[in-house]
Formats: structure tokens, sequence, C-alpha cells
């Protein structure tokens, strides 16, 4: 058999999961037994779940997420906190990314957004999904610093692409003029396109308040907001538990 000449090509090919499974069928003398077909498939299978580790990885080294480990399957929280876990269930599928509506996840400090949040952008990972996590007042600098070194167009169209925006800590940072501006260029371009998913300790009702100014609040608000899952966390801190990985 001309192992070294065929391990050979696969690795020319990239095809390293496929060849290191190959040598360790070479070694086990119980896959004799099997036929050609089903040896083949195991071959196929070993590469396959290879690179999809691999992509999920950099998926996942891309988001950036705030918590990279949080796991929708571990966010366990009682119906007193608000949380519908149907509606959980429903999100978990993510069929309304692929519907590109939107995620609001709004409560006090320390109730588990931001982890809520990173296990559903864990999530969407897992599922093929590009995903950004930032908080808004980074993305705000990000936006701002863009602009300035005329690189804005760069960034609008890259967050423009990502299927899954996150905007942690929504309405903590206080917004200059041009800073709305900003924020309705990039809602603007995923209206209906891509969603985004908002955590934010302020009610949805005080947005416009936050955002200033009306018409440019109404833009911001209607294009997050009309089609978009609404989760209101309640309850106490939960940093006081060191049980639960739920936190902001």
């Amino acid at each position: 058999m001309l192992t070294e000449p065929t391990l050979e090509k696969l690795r020319a090919m990239r095809l390293l999961a496929m060849a290191e499974a190959w040598m360790a069928q070479q070694r086990r003398p119980d896959m004799t037994g099997m036929d050609f077909d089903e040896r083949f498939g195991l071959l196929v299978d070993a590469e396959y779940t290879q690179r999809e580790n691999r992509s999920l990885a950099r998926r996942l080294s891309e988001a950036k997420l705030r918590h990279s480990h949080a796991c929708i399957e571990d966010f366990d929280a009682p119906a007193s906190r608000g949380l519908d876990k149907a509606l959980v269930r429903k999100l978990a599928t993510c069929r309304w990314i692929d519907d590109h509506l939107n995620v609001v996840i709004t409560g006090a400090t320390g109730v588990g957004k931001t982890y809520l949040a990173s296990a559903l952008g864990q999530q969407a990972c897992r599922k093929g999904h590009r995903v950004l996590y930032r908080r808004a007042s980074r993305l705000i600098d990000e936006l701002t610093l863009a602009r300035a070194d005329g690189t804005l167009t760069r960034l609008l169209a890259r967050l423009a692409r990502v299927e899954l925006l996150i905007l942690d800590d929504w309405g903590l940072t206080p917004l200059r003029e041009q800073d709305r501006r900003d924020l309705l260029e990039v809602m603007e371009d995923r209206d209906g396109t891509r969603s985004t998913l908002v955590a934010s300790q302020i009610p949805v009702e005080t947005w416009h308040d936050y955002l200033g100014d009306p018409t440019v609040a109404d833009a911001i608000a209607d294009r997050l907001l009309h089609s978009a899952h609404r989760i209101t966390l309640k309850g106490p801190s939960r940093r006081k538990d060191r049980k639960t990985p739920s936190k902001d």
C-alpha cells in the first residue's frame, strides 16, 4: 500500500484531519472488517468536524463576547426573574437571526443581561452566524475615531456585514449630536437585513430621553424595537451569588 504518497497528497490538500484519521484506521485491526463506504465516511466526518470546530473557534474569537464561555443551556432563571423560558428556547434556534429580528434585554444592574446576551451570541456562533459584541460606548468611540481618520465608510460596511451585533450597556454614556447620527447610520444599514441585540439598564420607555433629538430618537427606536423580542429581567443582583454564572 502506497501509504506515504497518499499521506503527502492529503496534507498538500490540507486534509489534515482526514490524514490523521486514516493513519488511526491503519493502526486498528478491527477496521478491516468495515467496508470501504463506512471507512471513507469516518474519514470525511473527521475532516468535517475539525473544520467546523476551527470555524466556530474563529467566529467566537471575532465575536469578542464579554462572557466567552456563556452557554444558553446553562442560563437558568426562574419565572420570577421575568424570563420566559419558552422564548429563550425559541431564541436558541437562532431563527430570529435568519428572519433579521432584534432582541432587547433590559433590567437593573447584575440581573444577568450581559450573560444572557453573551449566551445568545455564543449560540449564534454555534449556528454559523457572524457575531460582534461591543459596549455601546466603545462602539461610539470607534465610530468617532473612524470619522476622524476617514475610515467611517469602511467601519460601517464591516458592521453591516455582521449577522448579529450585540450592543451592551446601552444608555450609560451621554450622546452628542454626531453620536446619535452615527448610531442611526448603523441601525439604518441593519434594518431588515441583520439582527441587533441591545442590553440596557434603562427601560425602553425612557430611550427617547436618552437619545435626545426626537427625530433621530424616533428613527433609531423604530428600527430597533418594531421587530424585537423583549426580555425584562427582574430581581436582585446576582453578582452576590457566586454559585451562578449569570451576571452583567
